[in-house]
């Protein structure tokens, strides 16, 4: 679509998308509340950004779906994805740096549907331990979360494959995979065929994670193309949380990401003091 986006540096685009539907258990639904009542938005006021709230998507929850083992809960996924969507078109044209606090990381797809909307061609950072690569046919869940990448890609379910019009959302060799712990034995043999090019959480500690991060960035040309990081965090106290840490990912990726995608997802045991930013990746801050 022609439609010049100018680009707004000190302006975020807020989000939320509260949804278990996809996940492996109840109440990741709970994160973009937690953050919110942690103070979010005035942490980053604080810190000198222009905040636009764009609220919520309505809540989409977890169900064991027994009826579809193999892809659980994909009428629900999807009217979530649409809902983000739409807020996601607006939030990407507006020029802002775009936020999505979600509860798991089926969110990404929303927000990649939002941004190809103006964007032909748009680059994936995949920060996260786990590959996601699984298809309905190799899952051994059925939960969608662990196949995300794999329908981003264009392999899967037609419902989510087929989200954007023009399959794949993003192309294999778009995307790095960087702090990859986990891998199923059926995504080891597809990544071993396939151009994504993914970076292990070993290497990245013997290179040090700024040298790994800088060579995964340049392979993503992340100068010169619009890109997308989908980052999973686990387990971060908020009272120990700045704004400044927030936006780490911001700042550190050279302020060169149109769209920033933050996977949220509430701890199920102290929502006043903890939250479980993803359930895959420990941090500490």
């Amino acid at each position: 679509m022609a439609v010049k986006i100018v680009r707004q540096p000190k302006k975020i685009a807020l989000i939320g998308a509260p949804s278990s539907a996809a996940a492996f258990s109840p109440g990741t639904e709970k994160a973009p509340a937690a953050l919110r009542a942690a103070d979010l938005v005035e942490r980053l006021q604080n810190a000198g950004f222009e905040v636009t709230d764009y609220g919520d998507c309505a809540p989409r929850h977890f169900a064991d779906d027994e009826e579809h083992r193999r892809a659980r809960n994909l009428t629900e996924i999807v009217a979530g994805l649409n809902d983000l969507k739409t807020r996601a078109e607006l939030a990407v044209k507006s020029g802002a740096l775009v936020l999505v606090l979600g509860g798991e990381c089926v969110q990404v797809v929303g927000l990649l549907t939002g941004a190809r909307r103006y964007y032909k061609h748009i680059n994936l950072f995949w920060f996260d331990r786990d590959a996601d690569l699984n298809t309905p046919a190799t899952t051994p869940s059925g939960r969608i979360d662990g196949m995300v990448l794999a329908h981003i890609i264009g392999k899967g379910a037609p419902e989510l494959v087929r989200f954007w019009g023009e399959p794949p959302l993003v192309r294999e060799p778009d995307v790095t995979l960087f702090g990859l712990a986990r891998l199923d034995p059926p995504e080891q043999d597809f990544l071993a065929r396939s151009p994504l090019r993914h970076v292990h959480a070993a290497d990245i500690q013997a290179k040090g994670p700024a040298a790994a991060a800088r060579g995964a960035l340049n392979h993503l040309h992340a100068d010169t193309r619009e890109f997308v990081l989908h980052l999973v965090l686990v387990r971060i106290e908020l009272r120990h949380v700045q704004a400044h840490q927030i936006l780490v990912a911001y700042d550190f990726f050279q302020r060169r990401a149109h769209v920033f995608k933050a996977q949220a997802a509430a701890s199920r045991h102290d929502h006043s003091r903890e939250v479980l930013l993803g359930d895959h990746v420990q941090a500490e801050m």
